[in-house]
């Protein structure tokens, strides 16, 4: 009984729902202008005149000319913002962003009329009930109650009219109730009105989507650039720290090759960062087929003995097929390293009229491998699939095989 009475939600709901009465104003004032006129021109003297067409003509009025405002975009802004300031926070957050499509508008249009009309209800009773339980205090001395204008209620004096102010006092913790069950049907109401429609769902969705999208992307590309470099240095700066002594000449090639890998990594992780922050791009790395030998030479300069067999117009490949072929070179070449040690590695790149096909043979030393691979595996599967090409990767009779194909 006392809650709704004591809590501020539900004055704040009754500021709400009030300003619904507010809002239908105007287009009352408008009605009581241009309805009499017009039905006194298009229907005979005696029907015009009548309060119960007058009545009913003026509502349709005062509800068509609310429902047209209701599609004017900044409508929904101010409603929704004024919503979830007033009403709770059960109120959706995209109860105060601008309809984007014709359901939008629509339902924004059912809530303008709802607020309005329950707005206009609540309006009257706090204009009458207030009034009531003031006066129902001197109404057992003065005889007199709900004095409005020149109306009154004559009740009888002295005790007999005790029982108005309790009336009046009741009335009013009901009206508050009432008030507080409004504000609650509508922040339910506002839910299904206000809230996101399938379209904006679908569009949530579409963007969730895009940005898993772009960080698995990144994730590729620090996993294939960043990764190569770290494990050429890795085994770089082992193998000049066991022979610096005994050759110095290796370990100076094997240091200039830890220089050269840390700096691509380094051209590599700029992009990426530069991608993560929206008011600094980083510059775009343009690695491609073209730049073969210089991955080659870091890959030799580690102790991997690269065999290569390259045909077709390789410097001619679209750019996207030759970029993400790199990549997939790149990973194969590092896993070569990593996890068979300096062996000799096949290289070979058949770019024809329709598709390219890169394949990398390594044989298999120590621990066979498994075929699900990691996620270098699954970064080679991703940049094929996105340009709708195949590949395979699995142990092939003592050997590590990695085959794709990508349609130009």
């Amino acid at each position: 009984m006392v809650g709704p009475v004591a809590s501020r939600l539900t004055y704040r709901r009754w500021t709400y729902l009030v300003l619904g009465a507010t809002l239908i104003v105007p287009f009352t004032l408008a009605a009581v202008a241009i309805v009499p006129p017009v039905l006194h021109l298009l229907l005979p003297s005696d029907t015009a005149e009548q309060p119960l067409v007058v009545a009913v003509t003026m509502i349709v009025a005062v509800l068509a000319w609310a429902a047209g405002t209701s599609f004017i975009p900044a409508v929904r802004v101010v409603e929704g913002t004024a919503a979830r300031e007033l009403l709770g926070a059960g109120v959706p957050v995209q109860a105060s962003m601008r309809a984007t499509n014709l359901e939008a508008r629509w339902k924004t249009c059912q809530w303008f009329l709802v607020h309005i009309v329950i707005g206009t209800a609540i309006g009257g009773f706090t204009l009458y009930v207030p009034i009531a339980l003031l006066q129902s205090f001197v109404a057992p001395f003065t005889g007199e109650w709900l004095l409005i204008g020149d109306a009154n209620l004559r009740v009888p004096v002295g005790w007999q009219s005790a029982w108005i102010p309790v009336a009046a006092v009741v009335s009013t913790i009901v009206l508050v109730h009432l008030v507080n069950l409004a504000g609650v049907g509508l922040t339910r109401l506002s839910q299904v009105l206000l809230g996101p429609t399938p379209a904006d769902h679908l569009a949530e969705l579409k963007h969730r989507a895009e940005r898993l999208a772009e960080r698995n992307r990144l994730a590729r590309e620090l996993h294939d650039s960043v990764g190569h470099a770290l494990s050429v240095v890795t085994i770089q700066a082992s193998a000049a720290g066991r022979v610096l002594a005994k050759d110095p000449e290796f370990a100076q090639r094997a240091l200039s090759a830890i220089e050269e890998a840390a700096r691509d990594a380094l051209a590599d992780l700029d992009h990426v960062l530069g991608l993560l922050r929206e008011d600094e791009p980083g510059t775009q790395p343009q690695h491609t087929l073209t730049d073969l030998d210089d991955l080659l030479g870091t890959m030799r300069l580690a102790g991997v003995t690269v065999q290569t067999e390259i045909s077709g117009d390789v410097p001619g490949l679209p750019f996207a097929v030759s970029t993400e072929a790199y990549r997939i070179v790149q990973e194969c070449l590092t896993n070569a390293l990593k996890h068979a040690g300096k062996v000799k590695v096949t290289l070979a790149v058949k770019a024809s009229h329709d598709a390219l096909e890169v394949e990398v043979a390594n044989p298999l030393t120590g621990q066979p491998q498994s075929s699900r691979g990691g996620r270098g595996i699954a970064g080679m599967r991703e940049r094929t699939t996105v340009l709708r090409g195949q590949i395979k990767a699995g142990p092939d009779n003592g050997t590590w095989r990695v085959k794709a194909r990508i349609p130009l």
